[in-house]
């Protein structure tokens, strides 16, 4: 199975990186945090006009009618900028559940705005396996569901439109999340069931580019401040065991990868669902785990200013805190695995 990327997605993936450094995404982070999201609605624009909002969507849907590949090589850039906003709904979950459900017409309707990001959309999705916020008192989060276009909940076999609650408070200031109830249903029966399974797998997927990213993100900044922390008259980085550290953090991004763009190729290919959640699942876990261990070592490296909210460096611990536990928990992408294997499916 080939893994290497083509030149035009290099040249993809290259573009968004620019993109995300020019807008400077702190500051967009923090302002999006603070519920001013001028910034950051410009900022997705720029994205939609690069085409990361409409990769999974059909050109028959206002699309370009790419695939899982080009979708985690968006989704990995946009982790690596640390990005705000309902991405991973807008752009993954609702494209897939929406062009999976039986009716056309509600993809007809809401895909082609989202994809030129003339809207955003959000979505509360619950699964056997998992969910995409989790719940607060029994009732499902959705991601910033207050600026949203298109407000969803999505669960067993139904999807309703939404009605938002009052915030409730994230670990990652800039994941706003508010319970939302359901009202008029869109679509019911075993068809959509599969739709969501799908839209589930789809989200994970695009959250575990998002991990690999940040991940990355945390690793070269760390590199570049160890060049410059001096501790006994050299820099730290000279010395073995932080050298050894962030070796330890490039092997575990390193090993990642492989297991990302397997479950990417298995989404696209159509695999059965087991083997999808499988794939899927193991690339979610590979990428948590070490994105997590690069924001560890960050902090420690970092020493005492690397806890201060000011300092740029948290913006990222934070969010791959909260996205390891988003669109399933560790502990639910181990127990889909654990079921894959018990079926007996093979490579």
């Amino acid at each position: 199975m080939r893994f290497a990327l083509t030149a035009e997605q290099i040249d993809f993936a290259a573009s968004l990186r620019k993109m995300g450094e020019a807008a400077k995404t702190p500051g967009v982070v923090r302002a999006w945090g603070a519920g001013d999201a001028a910034a950051g609605r410009a900022l997705l624009g720029q994205l939609a006009e690069a085409g990361a909002l409409g990769l999974t969507i059909t050109e028959e849907n206002g699309g370009f009618g790419a695939g899982p590949v080009e979708l985690i090589v968006a989704f990995t850039e946009i982790g690596r900028a640390a990005v705000p906003g309902p991405l991973v709904e807008t752009a993954a979950a609702i494209p897939a559940l929406l062009q999976a459900l039986p009716d056309s017409a509600l993809a007809a309707r809401w895909l082609p705005e989202l994809a030129e990001g003339a809207k955003l959309g959000t979505i509360a999705l619950a699964t056997s396996a998992g969910s995409s916020a989790g719940e607060a008192a029994g009732v499902p989060l959705a991601l910033d569901a207050d600026v949203a276009d298109l407000v969803l909940v999505a669960d067993g076999d139904r999807v309703s439109v939404a009605t938002a609650g009052a915030q409730v408070k994230s670990v990652d200031a800039a994941r706003r999340l508010f319970p939302v109830h359901a009202g008029d249903v869109l679509a019911e029966g075993e068809g959509v069931r599969e739709a969501i399974e799908k839209a589930f797998d789809t989200a994970a997927l695009a959250a575990a580019a998002q991990l690999l990213g940040a991940g990355r993100a945390l690793l070269d900044t760390s590199v570049d401040y160890v060049k410059q922390r001096q501790q006994f008259g050299k820099p730290i980085g000279q010395y073995q065991s932080i050298k050894h550290h962030l070796a330890n953090v490039s092997i575990g991004l390193e090993m990642a990868q492989p297991l990302l763009y397997r479950a990417a190729l298995t989404l696209q290919d159509d695999a059965d669902p087991v083997t999808r959640a499988r794939d899927i699942s193991a690339a979610k876990l590979a990428c948590g785990g070490a994105a997590y261990t690069a924001a560890r070592i960050a902090l420690q490296v970092h020493g005492a200013i690397g806890y201060t909210a000011e300092f740029d460096l948290s913006l990222w611990l934070t969010k791959v805190t909260a996205l390891r536990s988003a669109w399933g928990t560790p502990d639910v992408h181990r127990t889909r695995i654990a079921a894959a294997l018990r079926e007996g499916v093979t490579a």
